[in-house]
């Protein structure tokens, strides 16, 4: 292995504290150092016929100071070339908390004897969760205070938060890193106190009904998957649990969840393909685990209880699901019966189950839809909406005998709302709408929903945002672009108040449902994931050029931004089509596929083989190889980027970014900005308080402004 002198080209107290005196006596900031230079050190892997070159392997040793070094002297670099921009970032930064309700209370659950919320305080990083007994006006009881939990941490995270049924006792997590590994803790609401750590890496927990037994979910030291099930005792100490499950296939995750109806605890094992499930009686915490069906590859089934059945969502019968009951004696495959068939234009993407009625949570023609069937006369109702994209789902219900359901709504001009429906009278009443300070008025804005083709015909569905005052017909408009496209997981019409800032200064704003997310329907996820995964990102750049052969924005004037594996999808489409871009921004991006998904000794590599497949597979390692970001960096001229990432990512590692950056350097034939941003002390989500992460957007948004030359 032959090493190249180890170069950074770069000297940062140089750089951050350099200074140039003008004629006039001013003081100015001096042209920012060349970019550092990473050391090379050539390897090889050869494999399936072919040769993977990699001069920067070594980033991925965390242990070794230069790592850190060189991570600190990009951040320098980029924070250097971001200089002339502190003032507007701070601009952009006091906007957006201009328009957030800095003490704010979200809207109570009600959860056995008590109502649960959580609210913010000004100037606070974290929530403070608390609680009312029996009534709102009763006295309030902090539960946790995130804010106390966080003093002294650079992270915090609060994971899971679930009281006992008796309200005496409170399980939850916490990571301090970002790495997204928790630890568990029981607190006494009574007193306050804390037990010791019970566990660590803990993903779910659910109570048995007798208040004292608790189970939860741990990972793999080593694929960093959920694969064993505990049973702990309130008051038997630590090192004590009974260890009830444990997975032995890498591609499956568990998790256990007790149903609505309180009676029984579910064990749900998945891959990204395949699932199974497990149930317990909640009452009889000692006793056996019960299989409902063995898992079949290629089928998923998701059980909830009502009663003497189950009702079973699964896609035995079609990608689309159906959902069948079971009886609880006997819940095998052989005994479920149809209640909802598949339906090849309508998703199943959940259900709902409550004492008197149930709600099939869908998707249809690419938008969500909430149906409430009635159980004794099984009458159907779909709540109706307004506007052409939106968003709504089932919101927190933890009572099992109701006449309401509490589901949220927001679209991309109407904040967050929560709406208590009356399944009775079919009528919905609005609890609350966020407040948007700083005077945001909805009516000044326009969304819309287009359709793109794409190169084999397919049409994708685009949401749109604007301003309704924009001059849209000459096109000159800067046109942002956002996708993810992958996991099956859903693009959803959100509200943002920190987009006002880019809405505001001109920019028309698209989110592209592209194949590989769930936004269809399953057979899209399948139509952009595996041998097809080229649909993913043909699909963006087709979108793309619609909406600038539509005038929604100008050619020369296109923002796109991904993470993770919307980070792969920036780094593919800007391989593809370097021209078409004027800017990219990616955050944590997945973009060494090809020696991330070699290394099996990596967390979530073989799980993940059901999404990009196998490269150990000839015919797979050919596929992926033709889009891997990393590996099709070329000599030539590329778009401005901003590529950001954390050191402590557990999804994906802070070298996949670093590398690629590295590499960038060495061939962009441009004079285009380059800069990677490293937060040192966060995980995949970036910063973990709420104002930091306004700081963290309010730097992305002077970049792209920057670079499209709007500076106020």
């Amino acid at each position: 292995m032959k090493k190249s002198l180890v170069v950074f080209c770069f000297l940062m107290s140089t750089f951050l504290n350099a200074e140039d005196k003008s004629a006039n006596g001013a003081t100015t900031a001096a042209p920012p150092s060349p970019p550092p230079v990473a050391k090379t050190d050539h390897t090889e892997n050869h494999i399936n016929g072919g040769k993977l070159v990699d001069d920067y392997h070594w980033l991925r040793n965390k242990s070794n100071p230069e790592v850190a070094q060189y991570l600190q002297a990009e951040n320098a670099y980029a924070d250097g070339v971001m200089k002339p921009t502190a003032t507007l970032q701070q601009k952009l930064y006091e906007e957006m908390v201009s328009h957030i309700k800095e003490t704010d209370v979200n809207v109570p659950y009600k959860d056995g004897g008590y109502f649960y919320y959580s609210r913010w305080e000004k100037g606070q990083q974290y929530p403070i969760n608390a609680r009312k007994k029996a009534s709102l006006e009763a006295a309030e009881e902090i539960t946790i205070d995130v804010n106390e939990l966080a003093k002294g941490q650079p992270f915090m995270s609060l994971g899971a938060y679930d009281p006992s049924d008796d309200g005496n006792l409170l399980a939850y997590t916490t990571d301090n890193t970002g790495f997204r590994q928790y630890k568990l803790r029981v607190r006494d609401l009574r007193t306050g106190k804390d037990s010791d750590v019970i566990a660590d890496k803990v993903g779910s927990v659910a109570w048995a009904n007798d208040n004292k037994t608790l189970f939860y979910t741990v990972e793999d030291d080593k694929t960093k998957r959920q694969y064993r099930l505990y049973r702990h005792t309130i008051g038997a100490g630590t090192g004590k649990d009974d260890l009830i499950y444990e997975e032995k296939d890498e591609r499956f995750n568990v998790g256990a969840a007790k149903s609505r109806s309180g009676k029984y605890i579910f064990l749900q094992i998945s891959s990204h393909t395949t699932s199974e499930a497990r149930l317990l009686d909640a009452d009889s915490p000692g006793s056996e685990w019960k299989l409902i069906a063995p898992r079949e590859q290629g089928v998923e089934y998701y059980p909830d209880h009502h009663g003497d059945q189950f009702f079973i969502r699964t896609n035995d019968k079609g990608r689309t699901f159906r959902m069948v009951s079971a009886p609880v004696s006997a819940p095998g495959k052989e005994n479920w019966k149809e209640v909802v068939p598949v339906r090849p234009d309508v998703m199943l993407n959940d259900i709902e189950v409550f004492a008197d009625f149930y709600v099939l949570v869908e998707r249809e023609n690419g938008l969500p839809e909430l149906t409430i069937v009635n159980f004794a006369n099984g009458e159907k109702k779909r709540i109706t909406y307004s506007e052409p994209v939106y968003t709504v789902f089932v919101s927190t219900n933890r009572e099992y005998k109701t006449n309401k359901l509490r589901y949220a709504y927001q679209s991309l001009v109407t904040p967050a709302s929560v709406f208590d429906y009356d399944v009775e009278k079919h009528t919905s009443t609005l609890l609350k709408q966020t407040e948007v300070p700083g005077g945001y008025d909805p009516s000044k804005y326009q969304s819309e929903r287009v359709w793109a083709t794409a190169t084999d015909g397919v049409k994708v569905p685009i949401s749109l945002i604007y301003r309704k005052d924009l001059k849209k017909a000459d096109g000159s408009n800067p046109l942002y672009v956002y996708a993810y496209g992958s996991y099956g997981n859903i693009l959803s019409a959100t509200f943002g108040s920190s987009r006002l800032s880019l809405l505001d200064r001109g920019m028309v704003m698209a989110f592209a449902h592209i194949r590989g997310g769930g936004d269809m329907g399953k057979p899209w996820h399948d139509a952009g994931r595996m041998m097809n995964k080229m649909n993913t990102f043909t699909d963006f750049i087709a979108c793309t050029e619609y909406l600038v052969a539509n005038k929604y924005g100008s050619r020369d004037k296109i923002v796109i931004e991904g993470g993770s594996a919307g980070g792969l999808l920036m780094g593919a489409v800007t391989n593809l089509r370097p021209d078409l871009f004027k800017v990219v921004i990616s955050h944590v991006p997945f973009v060494d596929v090809m020696n991330t998904m070699l290394d099996a000794s990596l967390p979530l590599t073989v799980p993940e083989y059901e999404e990009w497949g196998n490269p150990n597979e000839k015919a797979a390692y050919d596929y992926m190889l033709k889009y891997s970001p990393y590996d099709n960096l070329k000599k030539g001229a590329y778009p401005a980027l901003l590529v950001k990432t954390s050191f402590n990512d557990s999804q994906v590692m802070y070298w996949e970014p670093a590398k690629y950056v590295a590499k960038l350097r060495t061939l962009k034939t441009d004079k285009n900005v380059l800069l990677l941003k490293t937060n040192m002390a966060a995980g995949h989500g970036g910063a973990s308080g709420r104002y930091d992460r306004y700081k963290e957007i309010a730097f992305d948004y002077a970049f792209m402004l920057m670079q499209l030359g709007i500076n106020h």
